[in-house]
């Protein structure tokens, strides 16, 4: 990473003459006490001097970071020109990119840092991989599938990989690593996105992403602040609350937030939840705690990097205290970047009018405009703003960077239960198998890879698929075509959705998988949430593969037909039976 400062103004002393050989050494000057000694002239420093030419208007621009759509739109395009406003009006400090195809998001990208007075900062949520938003970026097994690896290297590749594929789109700032310690297996919105539910576990794997990705010229963000693990309310929808006391909260969710301080994370996210039990029984979001961002993560975790919101647009947030309100309460809890706000002129107006009333200090805003504006001048773009659009195919995707995700992807596999050797016999060898498909993404093409990985192994595949909406007409056609073959797979895709609430199979799809699991052997393949066993107790072989993208059907097509191992271990328990640690490990058969 390039940590180059802007180049100070030298300062030369010249002397106007020199003493002649045969004078008498000149006197030494008497000693001042220190208090009294005068400090030595120093050049000024060039951020200080921006920051002070700023009005107050642009000091609050500075913090806001609008969202913006990743997919291509013509320069006249209705959405692109509000874009164009925020940067060119609103002299927004920075832009959160999201789903596009990276030529796509660069090209946009180039065009708003060309009509910003001062360089944006960009960020964009890249957890496991830049694929989580960049159509054709590279895609990893989710945090918790790489943490099934026991390999804290993966998670350092998986942070030098989405380093390099996000700078060469004008990324500088990616909201990972997610540091949440997910010991609550009803979360609706951490679950895979944690790297797991023991503390000491999580810290290590953060740590290594931290120093995979600014290692790398990414700066990194630690999230959600201070720990999203123990939930199960979605705040897109309402606000958590987490009755723990601070010894809990000490020994738990805060150990990996320490580490990823201690590796140097650039950044930390706070959470939307309220904790009555540290902030002397109120119920208000950590997000606008100053017993939490101030208290807890500036003064005794001693954090001194940018602090960001989460997204302000938030129904745990937004529900409650509105858009202008929310934005106030959160830098006077001690955020800096005010992210996502619903409405990016309101937030401003809120904060430049309670600067103006005296609620928030000047110096108190300058300290967040400094850290910004500091971060810009730390990764370059004082210098270089914009990238270099024939370079993004060198960088995003390449081969390399797809065959360390397919590694890691392939030992990311738990075989968490093989009953009976149901599994063990299907990797026997080819032979008939149904395979029911249930997807919550009615987009998703989940099936499509894996029943081809099985079909070029020989197999006979009966295939059938189900989604949210499939009525009792589809239900039976699905019995039908489990009746069809004498092993039945059900691969399913239980997703962490924003806004669903809940993260669980459908009574009616659970009843059908175990229906089937007492006629026949039946191997359930979780393309998701690691928790499905609750609903399916009894299905005979049960493994993860942590989320659906071709990558991992190609990974468990492998597995299921003997040509590939099988290795990866729980980072999180799964009821009372099946500690940290499980996992059946299999070698290739073929």
């Amino acid at each position: 990473m390039n940590h180059a400062r802007l180049a100070p103004f030298a300062l030369v002393l010249v002397a106007c003459a020199a003493p002649t050989p045969s004078a008498p050494p000149p006197a030494p000057a008497p000693s001042l006490p220190a208090a009294l000694a005068v400090a030595p002239l120093r050049a000024p420093d060039p951020v200080q001097r921006l920051l002070d030419s700023l009005p107050l208007r642009a000091k609050v621009g500075q913090l806001v970071m609008p969202w913006i759509p990743g997919t291509y739109a013509a320069a006249d395009d209705p959405g692109f020109l509000k874009a164009r406003a925020w940067v060119d009006s609103l002299e927004v400090g920075g832009i959160i990119a999201s789903i596009g195809s990276p030529l796509d998001i660069a090209a946009k990208l180039n065009v708003l840092q060309a009509h910003a007075a001062i360089p944006l900062l960009v960020a964009s949520d890249l957890e496991g991989g830049t694929a989580m938003r960049f159509n054709g970026g590279t895609a990893f097994p989710t945090n918790m599938g790489v943490a099934a690896t026991g390999r804290e290297l993966d998670a350092y590749e998986m942070g030098r990989i989405t380093a390099l594929e996000g700078r060469a789109v004008g990324i500088h700032l990616v909201f990972a690593p997610v540091a949440d310690v997910n010991n609550n297996a009803a979360n609706p919105i951490i679950n895979t996105r944690s790297f797991g539910a023991d503390p000491r576990t999580v810290a290590n794997f953060v740590s290594a992403e931290v120093l995979g990705l600014q290692e790398h010229g990414m700066l990194a963000t630690a999230k959600h602040f201070p720990g999203h693990g123990d939930t199960g309310t979605d705040t897109h929808i309402s606000l958590p609350v987490i009755d723990a006391p601070w010894s809990r909260l000490d020994s738990v969710e805060l150990v990996p937030f320490r580490a990823a301080i201690k590796s140097g994370v650039a950044a930390v996210m706070s959470a939307h939840i309220a904790l009555p039990g540290i902030d002397s029984g109120q119920v208000r979001p950590a997000t606008l705690t100053p017993t939490l961002l101030t208290g807890v993560l500036r003064d005794s975790l001693r954090f001194g990097g940018l602090v960001v919101t989460d997204a302000l647009d938030m129904g745990g947030i937004v529900n409650t205290y509105g858009p202008g309100e929310a934005a106030v309460l959160a830098l006077l809890a001690g955020a800096d970047i005010l992210l996502q706000p619903t409405d990016p002129a309101v937030a401003i107006d809120a904060v430049v009018a309670a600067v103006e009333q005296g609620r928030v200090t000047q110096a108190r805003l300058d300290q967040s405009v400094r850290r910004v504006l500091e971060l810009k001048n730390r990764i370059g773009l004082f210098r270089q703003r914009t990238v270099p659009l024939d370079q993004v195919m060198e960088a995003v995707g390449t081969a390399e960077h797809q065959a360390i995700a397919r590694d890691v992807t392939a030992r990311s596999l738990v075989l968490v239960r093989d009953s009976g050797g149901a599994l063990t016999r299907l990797r026997s060898g080819p032979q008939p198998l149904s395979l029911l498909v249930y997807a919550d993404d009615p987009t998703s093409t989940l099936g499509a890879t894996l029943a081809g990985a099985l079909r070029a192994g020989g197999y006979t595949v009966t295939m059938f698929r189900l989604w949210p909406s499939s009525g009792p007409a589809s239900l039976d056609s699905a019995r039908a075509a489990l009746a069809a073959s004498p092993t039945a797979v059900v691969a399913a895709s239980i997703r962490v959705s924003a806004w669903s609430g809940t993260i669980s199979m459908p009574p009616q799809v659970a009843e059908l998988v175990n229906a089937t699991t007492r006629a026949k052997p039946t191997v359930l393949v979780s393309f998701g949430s690691p928790y499905l066993l609750s609903q399916a107790p009894a299905v005979q072989g049960y493994l993860l593969a942590w989320a659906a993208r071709p990558i991992n059907e190609m990974a468990v097509g492998a597995a299921l037909t003997g040509r590939g191992d099988i290795s990866g271990r729980l980072p999180i328990p799964i009821g009372d039976s099946l500690p940290i640690g499980t996992g059946l490990v299999v070698g290739a058969t073929r």
